[in-house]
């Protein structure tokens, strides 16, 4: 049986590993210094929030009467889908002041990580350029 590297190549598997968790310190590292804020104001949304609800009860209404209304099911999800999509359009992002030290280290290691998931991917078996056989 002959046993492989990972993605099925002769590559590293520690290699592979060690990527990853390299990245995933990093994108750690990088999303605990978003802060993500909403106010009250615009936490609804583009102003016609209130409409939003009259095709919710009205769906809402009809599913009490038939669960089975295709109307009923489409106003509902939709209308929740419109009310999700406003309040994510809404919310703002801020990365936390850091110094510049930080920073880069974050990006080498997300960066650095990566490579090195994808480097584990490459087969350094050598092969015939005509034939694909191992040498």
């Amino acid at each position: 049986m002959n046993i492989r590297g990972a993605g099925g190549t002769s590559g590293g598997v520690g290699q592979f590993f060690f990527g990853l968790a390299l990245t995933g310190l990093g994108l750690y590292m990088f999303l605990s210094r978003i802060v993500v804020v909403s106010s009250l104001g615009t936490l609804f949304g583009f102003g016609g929030f209130g409409l939003v609800l009259i095709p919710l009860g009205l769906g809402f209404a009809l599913l009490f009467f038939d669960a089975r209304s295709i109307i009923g099911w489409g106003l509902t999800v939709g209308s929740f889908l419109t009310i999700m999509v406003g309040v994510i359009n809404n919310l703002t992002f801020f990365f936390k002041p850091t110094n510049l030290l930080v920073t880069l280290l974050m990006i080498v290691m997300i960066g650095g990580g990566f490579g090195l998931i994808v480097r584990s991917f490459k087969d350094y078996e050598k092969k015939d350029p005509l034939t694909g056989d191992p040498l």
